[in-house]
């Protein structure tokens, strides 16, 4: 669901103007992806954009905490997880160009069940729910990207979630060498692993067989 997420961050900006200009030609030159988007709800979307930086070893959300904010990477690597019997558990990252939102906490104003942490120092656009609906009443199209690109995603997400768990942990492993292989070498591998579901020590073990065959 990485674009309906793209989507629902761009339009749950504040009221604030981007002031490094730079920054704001950059954020015009990617909503321009959006062909839906008149060249006037684009300027909109700019305008409105807040920008934030985070240090590496931030924490953005924490485990019975209502989030009330939503994070789209511009830079940086995000991490979600859970801590159970003292351990840490890798959910989710998310890198350039992708969205991290405490959906169910987000849209219900419940308590989350895990944390969003700044995995790298982090430049993000952060976003809010009112500001979302005034965004979305000015610029209705938002409502209808959103709603289509979430549609069409589900079935996808659905089966990637099914095909990962029902994988081995080489085979995860290996997925993620594929599909994200610069992943690996900005994520601590102990977090790797938990995401992997195996000890860093397996995963070492993993890394080693992988490397040894032709």
């Amino acid at each position: 669901m990485k674009f309906a997420k793209i989507v629902q961050a761009l339009s749950c900006t504040a009221k604030h103007a981007v002031q490094d200009k730079k920054m704001e030609s950059e954020l015009l030159q990617f909503v321009s992806k959006f062909e839906a988007l008149t060249e006037a709800d684009r300027q909109a979307l700019v305008a409105h954009i807040v920008v934030q930086r985070f240090k590496k070893g931030t924490i953005l959300l924490h485990e019975g905490q209502v989030s009330t904010q939503c994070f789209f990477v511009l830079k940086g690597c995000i991490r979600q997880y859970t801590v159970a019997d003292g351990e840490e558990k890798s959910i989710a990252f998310f890198t350039e160009e992708q969205a991290a939102v405490s959906f169910t906490s987000y849209t219900q104003q419940v308590p989350c069940n895990h944390y969003f942490a700044c995995v790298e120092d982090c430049v993000v656009i952060v976003g809010d729910p009112q500001t979302e609906a005034e965004m979305r009443e000015q610029i209705p199209v938002l409502a209808d990207i959103t709603r289509g690109i979430m549609e069409q995603d589900f079935g996808k997400t659905q089966m990637d979630f099914a095909a990962f768990i029902t994988s081995s942990p080489e085979e995860r492993y290996r997925y993620l060498l594929h599909t994200r292989p610069a992943l690996l070498q900005r994520v601590p591998q102990h977090q790797i692993a938990s995401y992997l579901g195996v000890t860093p020590e397996s995963l070492s073990r993993i890394r080693k067989r992988i490397a040894q065959r032709p």
